[in-house]
């Protein structure tokens, strides 16, 4: 029996997102990335039982990932406003700082494999989501919201904001770079819209 080796793990992780975002989830194959990261294919069933387990490993990866990222530096006794503010700037680091890994995770987030995935996995992120929110009601600070609203108007001008940074141009094709002066305007809007 062949040994895991952590490097070649890393290495064949790393090349999977890279082939997962390019080819997207139906022209991957396990053949693709074995040619990819330069292993026999056997040496991936090492690590993976199947292309399923690969992707459905990384989305977990991936999005625990994001959650440590989000709540880095985070103080549950801040103000909503600086408590989102800093989960603006976090995601926003992220993204930026890691395309692969968030174009996977868009992915991911819109495919069947996200429905293998149980509750638990991701359980963490959204109690603690919960516990901000909460908190942010019951000080005033936040109009309660159906959930689906609250995370329209709190996250897609982010989104969106990172879209056009990505793309080194805005809707009009002009060139267009994300400052924080830009993302903070974009907030600062936001804020308006959540705030009783």
């Amino acid at each position: 029996m062949r040994l895991r080796d952590e490097q070649k793990e890393q290495l064949v992780r790393t090349k999977a997102l890279e082939l997962l975002v390019e080819e997207g989830f139906n022209g991957f194959s396990m053949h693709k990335l074995a040619k990819a990261a330069n292993v026999s294919p056997a040496t991936l069933y090492i690590y993976f039982q199947n292309k399923e387990d690969l992707i459905v490993q990384l989305g977990i990866e991936v999005g625990l990932k994001i959650h440590v990222v989000t709540f880095a530096g985070f103080d549950y006794e801040a103000s909503f406003e600086d408590g989102l503010w800093m989960q603006w700037k976090n995601r926003a680091k992220y993204v930026l700082e890691n395309p692969i890994a968030a174009a996977f995770i868009e992915q991911f987030r819109n495919s069947p494999y996200k429905k293998k995935l149980g509750d638990e996995y991701f359980q963490e992120f959204r109690n603690n989501m919960t516990k901000f929110l909460k908190r942010a009601i019951e000080k005033g600070e936040l109009i309660p919201l159906p959930k689906e609203v609250f995370w329209t108007l709190a996250f897609a001008p982010l989104y969106q904001l990172i879209h056009f940074a990505q793309d080194g141009h805005n809707m009009a094709g002009e060139p267009f770079v994300l400052t924080e002066e830009i993302m903070r305007m974009t907030f600062n809007q936001v804020i308006k819209s959540l705030k009783p």
